[in-house]
């Protein structure tokens, strides 16, 4: 079994960690680099439990080797608040208007949705729906979020 050395930033700070070639993202981050935020729901990358941003793009961290973020930029759930505690407007979104419950699918709704935000500012009602399809949410019926999203876009509610 090979182990390798790789160096990466993790919410904005630079780390290096030694993990064995079979060693999954989601299992990195959480185990040897403390961000538990991090969900691992089904294992199998189609649950958005465990959703991250690799160098800006949404990745399932459950089934992506942690290798592949040598030299990459990793946002986690712990990164998208201000240092100080400041949320985004879409965390604070997700709070007022009851875009989670459990918290377990939060995590990754949070960075899918940053992700849509980021690429698309002012997603029309279709376009939230597609994008948010790949994570799950067993609590909510999904209204909240959706709701959440269109005020932190802007929209109206």
């Amino acid at each position: 079994m090979s182990e390798h050395t790789i160096r990466f930033s993790l919410n904005g700070r630079a780390r290096e960690v030694r993990v064995p070639a079979e060693r999954l993202l989601a299992d990195m981050l959480r185990d040897d680099c403390g961000a538990t935020g991090t969900k691992v729901g089904c294992g199998i990358g189609v649950c958005g439990a465990c959703s991250v941003l690799v160098d800006g793009a949404l990745v399932s961290a459950c089934i992506y080797p942690a290798t592949y973020i040598d030299g990459a930029s990793v946002i986690t759930v712990e990164g998208l608040a201000a240092a100080d505690g400041t949320l985004t407007p879409l965390q604070d979104a997700f709070i007022r208007e009851g875009g989670f419950q459990c918290g377990i699918c939060t995590p990754g709704q949070l960075i899918a949705a940053t992700a849509l935000l980021h690429e698309r500012p002012h997603p029309n009602d279709v376009e939230v729906n597609e994008w948010m399809m790949g994570n799950i949410c067993r609590c909510t019926g999904y209204e909240g979020i959706r709701r959440a999203i269109r005020v932190a876009a802007g929209a109206s509610a």
